[in-house]
């Protein structure tokens, strides 16, 4: 069984970069590395792992990193500190009358 991660690192310029990869260790080395020097976070060094989580289906890791990517700051902040159940209200959309 193979296995998949997404993972969110924190830059140095404290933005948050969403990945995924089927080896963490080596990955992160290549971000620390500046392997691709045209990359986000090769500007941004260094670089922090924040949050990481296993797939089993690279479908499935696929998905969900397309679906942190789309996540506002305050909802990745909550996701790494454990807050889950913070998730459902930050998801919501605030309209002004």
């Amino acid at each position: 069984m193979k296995v998949s991660y997404v993972y969110i690192l924190k830059c140095s310029d404290n933005t948050f970069y969403t990945g995924v990869t089927s080896n963490l260790h080596k990955r992160l080395l290549e971000h620390q590395s500046s392997k691709y020097p045209d990359s986000y976070t090769s500007k941004r060094l260094p670089v922090e792992l924040m949050y990481y989580t296993e797939f089993t289906d690279i479908n499935y890791a696929i998905a969900t990193e397309k679906q942190l990517k789309n996540w506002s700051r305050a909802k990745k902040q909550a996701l790494i500190a454990g807050e889950f159940n913070e998730l459902p209200n930050l998801a919501k959309k605030k309209f002004s009358k």
